[in-house]
């Protein structure tokens, strides 16, 4: 009976998360989830909030509650991270975000007893690191990605540095924020409560902007200048860590500093490397077969296993060997430049520079374009039925043939999507 009770009440917000473009598949686990993160009518709650920033007002109006009793319980969800408030205009508005990068790793970006973090970890790490179908989901779905790598800053050489934009640097992301915060590293906590974690440091991923407030503001990050942030990113290098962040130009929202081992993103780019789970950086590893002495030492720090040990084929020395790169999968990180003592490896410019997103919006919307959800971002309000009809219409003429729906969209792109790309939601 518990069974059937669990994916009753949670069957609704489960499809409200589904209607961004980064959901979670329904299962059994992700039920177990949501039922320790959402308590009771919670679920329902939620489940009725629309995809794009809302004030109290609206969700007063959605729950047809007192604007009072609303605005408690969207602070209460707030301070345990389900929701991000955000001052606009000396208003607060609010967002659910998604699951990744969202309120998941949230609930594991501090220490707390009001949830079994422990139980969490664990179900976490069935959901995401054994079933595939949310990673693959998160991942793997379309050619627009949640996230890419940044390039290895100490192994720059001055020819490289000409090449190099500012939104391609860690350094300058940190430099450039608003505001900046510092949290535990969802994915360390989650395998050393599995009993799996490695040494890194689990104090050092990063959040910006409106974000960092919300997470700073309930206790879930803490706020750091930009004198310590670029010292955490010196330790991260130091330490061999590659740093991951959000897919755009401007206003990135998060920098991870992730290690191979526990990092979802980098997992998954060994998973299902072929692809492109992550955004790669503009550059490639180039070696230089007659410097390498195949000491294996870029074999053991690449996060991806993009570097191996073949034959170097030397007459008289069957055993020797040398570096060998494996493009398709590597991220062009620069790890392992900086351990290579031979100089036998160099980054070079890749052959086509990798195009990315100006922001969070036109992330979003290039993501839910390959993924079938545009019509969710325009009529977002799914509570309301004109909005459920019109999503449906949309998605219709979205999952034409290629010829009929150019005819069909025309005008949608140009007088919805515009609007939709340049609003402030």
């Amino acid at each position: 009976m518990a069974h059937l009770n669990i994916k009753s009440e949670y069957v609704n917000l489960t499809k409200r998360l589904n209607l961004f473009p980064q959901g979670a598949p329904a299962s059994e686990l992700l039920f177990k989830i949501l039922s320790i993160l959402f308590h009771g009518r919670e679920a329902e709650l939620i489940a009725k909030l629309p995809i794009k920033p809302f004030t109290v007002v609206k969700a007063a109006r959605i729950w047809k509650m007192e604007e009072s009793d609303a605005r408690k319980k969207l602070e209460e969800f707030a301070s345990r991270a389900l929701l991000i408030d955000v001052q606009y205009n000396d208003e607060t508005f609010y967002n659910l975000p998604p699951p990744m990068a969202g309120f998941f790793e949230f609930s594991l970006m501090r220490v707390r007893g009001d949830i079994d973090q422990k139980l969490l970890s664990e179900l976490f790490y069935q959901y995401l690191n054994v079933e595939e179908d949310f990673i693959k989901a998160l991942f793997v779905d379309g050619e627009t990605q949640l996230g890419r790598a940044f390039i290895h800053e100490p192994v720059l050489t001055n020819e490289n540095a000409l090449h190099v934009l500012d939104y391609e640097r860690a350094s300058e992301v940190i430099k450039n924020a608003s505001f900046r915060g510092i949290s535990m590293c969802y994915c360390r906590h989650k395998m050393q409560h599995m009993g799996l974690a490695c040494d890194a440091p689990m104090n050092i991923c990063m959040t910006f902007g409106s974000t960092a407030k919300s997470l700073v503001k309930h206790g879930f990050a803490r706020k750091v200048d930009v004198k310590k942030g670029i010292d955490l990113l010196q330790l991260a290098y130091e330490k061999d860590l590659v740093q991951f962040g959000e897919n755009v130009q401007r206003r990135v929202s998060f920098i991870c500093n992730c290690c191979g081992c526990c990092c979802e993103a980098l997992i998954a780019q060994r998973r299902f490397g072929f692809a492109n789970p992550v955004h790669t950086t503009n550059f490639i590893p180039e070696i230089t077969a007659e410097q390498c002495n195949g000491c294996g030492k870029c074999v053991d720090v690449c996060p991806v296993e993009a570097m191996t040990l073949v034959s170097a084929n030397v007459p008289g020395k069957p055993k020797q060997k040398k570096a060998c790169l494996n493009e398709k999968v590597c991220l062009g990180c620069g790890l392992c430049v900086r351990k290579c003592n031979h100089q036998a490896i160099r980054m070079v410019s890749r052959r086509a520079r990798i195009i990315t997103p100006v922001d969070s919006k036109h992330r979003i919307v290039m993501m839910a374009i390959e993924r079938g959800k545009l019509q969710n971002l325009i009529f977002d309000n799914q509570a309301f039925l004109s909005h459920r009809m019109m999503a449906a219409i949309l998605g219709a003429i979205l999952k034409l043939p290629p010829v009929k729906q150019i005819i069909a969209s025309q005008q949608l792109k140009s007088r919805y999507l515009e609007k939709l790309i340049s609003s402030k939601a």
